[in-house]
């Protein structure tokens, strides 16, 4: 099931979310619809709290290429246990904050561990997209968005179109 994507500003988007006690059904379900949200949106990550579940949970799915297969990835309880001082600049957007973008520094590398559904926990290396992706959402996870880096008059702008774009919604609902 597809499921609304919340838009700054939010207060949900500002909390930092519970961590996940035990694999379920109901968890399961919530990745399986937070992967149909994300592919639809379209998008290359999305975490719990934008679509209103304040759990610890992501997913992501870098690959772009059609030509290659797709890699779901889904992760809960996330946790960067190292990162790289090598830095790397992207051009950073976010399912909600659309069509807003903006450059952020993150480290280059980062080891992220996780529990997977199958309930094992498991640690990789990422690198490039997948590791400013998962950077990203696990911000989320913490209550903190990609504008927080920036400074404060250009947020506030950002902030001024999203609340603009929220009326305009609301209007045509």
């Amino acid at each position: 099931m597809i499921r609304p994507i919340l838009i700054h500003p939010d207060p949900r988007l500002k909390k930092t979310c519970a961590p996940v006690d035990a694999v379920t059904t109901d968890i399961g379900q919530l990745a399986e619809d937070m992967l149909a949200t994300m592919y639809d949106a379209p998008g290359i990550g999305l975490a719990a709290p934008q679509v209103g579940a304040m759990t610890r949970l992501l997913v992501m799915d870098c690959v772009k290429d059609p030509a290659k297969s797709p890699r779901p990835m889904v992760m809960l309880n996330p946790v960067v246990t190292w990162s790289s001082e090598d830095t790397s600049i992207y051009d950073e957007g976010c399912l909600s904050i659309p069509d807003q973008y903006a450059e952020v520094t993150r480290p280059a590398k980062v080891r992220v561990e996780w529990l997977g559904l199958d309930g094992k926990t498991t640690e990789e290396e990422f690198e490039g997209l997948w590791a400013t992706c998962v950077q990203h959402e696990i911000d989320h996870l913490n209550g903190k968005l990609f504008i927080d880096y920036l400074g404060p008059l250009k947020r506030q702008m950002i902030t001024r179109k999203m609340e603009k774009l929220k009326r305009e919604l609301a209007r045509n609902a």
